[in-house]
C-alpha cells in the first residue's frame, strides 16, 4: 500500500537524518532544512504530516504551520522544540498545530504513536465532513430526478451494484447523466467516505492523460519540473471515474489492463511499483464493441471494464420525466439568475414534452435557462424557449414511442400526481414537494384532474 507522506523540517542535519531513518519504514519521508524549502515542498506535494522544529532559520515553525494550514489540503502539523513551555504549547495549538512535542525527551515509539493518533483524528474529521455531505444529499439516487420506469430500472441497478467491488461500465448518449450515475454508485458504496476522482479522458492528449492518471517523477519528460501524484493515488480507497473511456489510446489501455489485473502501476519516469485500492467506474457514448471490431479498443480491456454494464435511456425514451426535470431546473436556475419565474405556460410545457432532446438532459437544462433569461413574467411562455424547441424542430412523432399519441402534457402531469400521492401515502404536502410544485398548485391540479378524493 502507498505510505503516508511525511515532511520533517529541522535545521540540524543529524536530527533530520535520524528521524528520517527511524520513520521511513512507515512513511514516505521528505526533509527540509528551513521554512522556505519546506513551503516549496508543501505546495508541490500533498503531505499527510508536517513535523517541524520551532527554531528555524529566518522563520519559526509556528509560522510555517500557519502557512501549511492555509493550503487547500493541509497536513497534520506537529511542532517540535527543545524549548518546551506551557505557553508555547498553547500558542502552537492556536496557530493550528495538531500536537506539540519536546524533542529532547521524545522516544521514537512515542513519536510514532503521536503521529498515528493525529492522523486518526484527521481521518475522523474527514469522515464527519463526508457524512454531513451524505446527509445533505441523503442517498445518491435521490438527487436523480425522474419517475419513468426506464429510469427506475437504472436506479434499482445502481443500488444493487454500489455495495460491490465490481468494475462498472456506463453507456449512454451525451447528456444522459452518466457522471451523476457514477456519483450515485460511489455515494451508495462502502467507499463513500473516501474520494471520488473524475477524469474526462477526451480532454487530454495521450501523453498528458498518462501523467494525469498515473503521475510522474521530476524530469520524466520535458516540462516535468516536479513530481506529480496521479489520479489513481488521489483516489486511494475510493472511486476513480473515467469518462469517455473510448478515447484512450493503446499505450494507456495496456496500463489500465495491468491495473485491473494486478492493482499496480508506476508513475511515468519511475520503476517503483505502486499499489492502489481503487474502484474503477467508466463511461462512454461510443459503441466499444464496434471499436473492438475495428482494432481501436482492446477486447481484453473491454471485458475487464464491462463486468457490470449499465445503459442510460435517452430523454426521448423517458418523456414523462420532462416536466419533473423542467420544474427542478426552473427552481434552480430562476434563483441563480435572480428572476421571479416559477411556472410554465401550457404551450411551453407541451413544447418541452414534444421535443426530441438530442442533447438529452443537458440540452433541456440549457433550454430552461434560455427561457428564464428571456421571460418577462412569472411564467416561461412558448416564445421564450429556443427556436428548435419552439418551432417543433426535432419533435417526437406520435409513432416514435409506444403510446406516445396519448401522452400529452395533461396526461403526463396527471399520472405524475397520482404516482406521487401513492408513493407518499396520500400526503399532499409531501407529494407536492416530490413533484416540485407548491401545495396550493397541487390542490388546484387535483380539482382540474378530478382527483380531490384521492
Amino acid at each position: 500500500m502507498i505510505k503516508p507522506t511525511l515532511l520533517i523540517v529541522d535545521d540540524e542535519k543529524t536530527i533530520r537524518d535520524g528521524w528520517r531513518a527511524a520513520l521511513e519504514d512507515r512513511y514516505d519521508v521528505y526533509v527540509a532544512e528551513d521554512a522556505a524549502t519546506a513551503l516549496a515542498l508543501l505546495e508541490k506535494e500533498n503531505f499527510a504530516v508536517l513535523l517541524t522544529d520551532f527554531r528555524l532559520p529566518n522563520e519559526d515553525g509556528m509560522k510555517l504551520i500557519a502557512r501549511a494550514k492555509s493550503l487547500s489540503k493541509p497536513p497534520v502539523c506537529i511542532l517540535m522544540t527543545a524549548y518546551g513551555s506551557e505557553e508555547l504549547a498553547v500558542e502552537a495549538m492556536k496557530r493550528g498545530a495538531d500536537d506539540y512535542i519536546a524533542k529532547g525527551r521524545m522516544k521514537i515509539d512515542e513519536l510514532e504513536m503521536r503521529i498515528a493518533r493525529a492522523l486518526r483524528q484527521r481521518t475522523l474529521e474527514v469522515e464527519n465532513v463526508s457524512l454531513r455531505q451524505q446527509l445533505d444529499a441523503r442517498f445518491g439516487v435521490e438527487n436523480i430526478i425522474g419517475q419513468s420506469s426506464a429510469l427506475k430500472e437504472v436506479l434499482e441497478l445502481v443500488q444493487q451494484v454500489a455495495p460491490t467491488r465490481a468494475t462498472v461500465l456506463i453507456l449512454g448518449e451525451s447528456g444522459t447523466g452518466k457522471e451523476l450515475i457514477a456519483k450515485a454508485i460511489h455515494q451508495l458504496s462502502p467507499r463513500a467516505k473516501q474520494p471520488m476522482v473524475t477524469v474526462h479522458c477526451a480532454a487530454l492528449a495521450p501523453t498528458l492523460l498518462e501523467s494525469e492518471l498515473f503521475g510522474h517523477e521530476k524530469g520524466a519528460f520535458t516540462g516535468a519540473h516536479e513530481r506529480r501524484v496521479g489520479r489513481f493515488e488521489q483516489a486511494q480507497g475510493g472511486t476513480l471515474f473515467l469518462d469517455e473511456i473510448g478515447e484512450i489510446d493503446a499505450s494507456i489501455q495496456v496500463k489500465l489492463l495491468r491495473f485491473l489485473g494486478e492493482r499496480t502501476f508506476e508513475r511515468v519516469g519511475s520503476s517503483r511499483t505502486l499499489t492502489a485500492d481503487v474502484r474503477l467506474v467508466t463511461a462512454t457514448n461510443k459503441d466499444l464493441r464496434e471499436l473492438v471490431g475495428k482494432g481501436v479498443f482492446r477486447e481484453d480491456l473491454f471485458y475487464r471494464l464491462s463486468v457490470l454494464v449499465m445503459r442510460l435511456p435517452p430523454l426521448r425514451e423517458r418523456r414523462e420525466d420532462v416536466p419533473l426535470l423542467a420544474r427542478s431546473f426552473l427552481r434552480e436556475l430562476a434563483k441563480e439568475n435572480e428572476k421571479p419565474v416559477n411556472d410554465f405556460s401550457e404551450e411551453a410545457l407541451q413544447a418541452l414534452m414534444n421535443h426530441r432532446w438530442p442533447g438529452n438532459v443537458r440540452e433541456l437544462r440549457t433550454a430552461i435557462e434560455h427561457g428564464i433569461v428571456l421571460s418577462r413574467t412569472d411564467k416561461i411562455e412558448l416564445k421564450d424557449l429556443p427556436a428548435s424547441v419552439r418551432t417543433g424542430e426535432g419533435a417526437l412523432s406520435a409513432m416514435s414511442l409506444p403510446g406516445a399519441g396519448e401522452l400529452n402534457v395533461h396526461e403526463a402531469e396527471k399520472q405524475l400526481i397520482i404516482r406521487a400521492l401513492k408513493e407518499t401515502g396520500g400526503n399532499r404536502t409531501h407529494a407536492a414537494k416530490k413533484i416540485g410544485m407548491s401545495r396550493r398548485s397541487l390542490h388546484r391540479k387535483l380539482h382540474v384532474y378530478h382527483l380531490e378524493g384521492f
